[in-house]
């Protein structure tokens, strides 16, 4: 699990501290102030895997720059100390979390590093070694391979294979699935394989829809995101307990998953739903296994849906803010909204009206005009057409403002 990351004279801001809770985090706030570079941060610390470099000096640093992370494990907390930029190519260190760790991003591809997979373990001494499992989103569906050797089927061929010998791992994809549907009339059930075409021989994998047989290459940009991590969680920890049976060591007791946008592509409906079924996930591989989150999120279904579940002392939310030219990021004391709306006006959001822009506009107005008992009539008037023209007739705004439209004699 990932305690601590420190980032100094790097990224958008000269400091940024993080104290990560040790279940579930969440990080809000504007675009553009760092949050997936944090997840990528955070991805880099984990597995010290990264493309390309995470974190470029700032020009205006002052002092050493670095990156420090803190890594909790059964013998206590480990300091990896300050880095600067990534592993020099043809690294073979040591994983240092012991977790299996998995990042989904926003574009549909995928991370994932297994210590007993990755970077210190080959077949034969001049093996290459995989540093991590990086899935374009093409290479999630159909195969992973790198200098000829197939390290991946991909979902199509394994959901299939597992479905056709009714293997266990097909039955944990059904309870993950099960645990990541939207509710409602839309649950995902797999259905019966299918062909799409008389030119592609595949058996395409499918969802049984209210409607009908849904091929899954047909399937929503959010129904193939979900579909996607569901899948790629299953044959992790398939793959994850056959290393440990051919290396004899113990399967790890922990998942760290990373995730940005958590509710990209996502109904209202099934926002609401996404982060608790990401919690209960876990139990559908093994019922002990810990889990942490780190997601980034801009809904406040989202922030509303852990309502019911946060625990302060397992969870935690930090807020990314622009206060003059520089990036603060601070955790957050959390206070229940009650509802999105109220999670809209919150500090979280800052809007001031959860309506339109027009309709924030009039509501403004409106309210300076409240407070003001000798402004002109036709001023007035004009903010009550405005307010006609934008707000419902139901609008919990009109009975404060009929008070004063009818003070100034005009009819509502």
């Amino acid at each position: 699990m990932l305690e601590r990351l420190e980032m100094e004279g790097v990224g958008p801001s000269p400091h940024l501290s993080f104290e990560f809770a040790p279940r579930l985090n969440l990080l809000t706030g504007d675009n553009g102030l760092g949050k997936t570079f944090v997840l990528d941060l955070a991805w880099w610390a984990l597995t010290r895997n990264s493309e390309e470099v995470p974190a470029l000096p700032r020009t205006d640093r002052v002092g050493l720059p670095g990156v420090t992370a803190v890594l909790g494990g059964p013998d206590g907390p480990i300091d990896l100390g300050p880095r600067m930029g990534p592993l020099p190519p043809g690294f073979l260190g040591v994983t240092p979390s012991n977790a299996l760790t998995l990042y989904a991003r926003v574009d549909g591809s995928f991370s994932l590093c297994d210590r007993l997979r990755n970077n210190q373990w080959a077949p034969f001494a001049f093996a290459p070694r995989l540093p991590a499992y990086d899935f374009s989103p093409d290479e999630l569906w159909n195969r992973l391979e790198q200098n000829g050797q197939i390290l991946c089927n991909g979902l199509i061929q394994d959901w299939i294979s597992w479905q056709i010998r009714d293997a266990e791992p097909f039955h944990r994809l059904k309870r993950v699935l099960a645990a990541l549907s939207p509710g409602g009339p839309e649950p995902l059930v797999p259905g019966a394989p299918t062909r799409i075409s008389p030119i592609d021989v595949r058996e395409i994998p499918t969802l049984q829809m209210p409607y009908g047989l849904v091929p899954l290459t047909h399937a929503s940009a959010a129904v193939k995101r979900i579909v996607g991590l569901a899948y790629l969680l299953v044959w992790a920890w398939e793959e994850h307990v056959r290393a440990a049976e051919f290396r004899k060591e113990p399967v790890t007791e922990s998942i760290v998953l990373l995730v940005d946008e958590l509710e990209a592509h996502l109904h209202p409906r099934w926002q609401r739903l996404i982060l608790p079924s990401l919690l209960e996930v876990v139990r559908a591989l093994r019922e002990d296994v810990k889990v942490q989150v780190i997601a980034v999120t801009h809904s406040p279904l989202v922030l509303a849906s852990a309502e019911p579940l946060f625990d302060e002392a397992q969870d935690a939310l930090f807020m990314f803010d622009l206060v003059g030219q520089e990036v603060q990021a601070t955790k957050a004391e959390w206070r229940p909204r009650g509802d999105a709306n109220a999670w809209l006006t919150s500090e979280v959001f800052d809007l001031k009206e959860p309506r339109s822009v027009e309709a924030e506009q009039a509501i403004t107005a409106a309210k300076a005009a409240l407070k003001d008992p000798n402004l002109p009539i036709e001023e007035v008037r004009r903010i009550h057409n405005e307010l006609y023209r934008v707000l419902k007739d139901t609008d919990p705004f009109w009975p404060r403002w009929l008070v004063r439209a009818e003070a100034a004699g005009i009819d509502p």
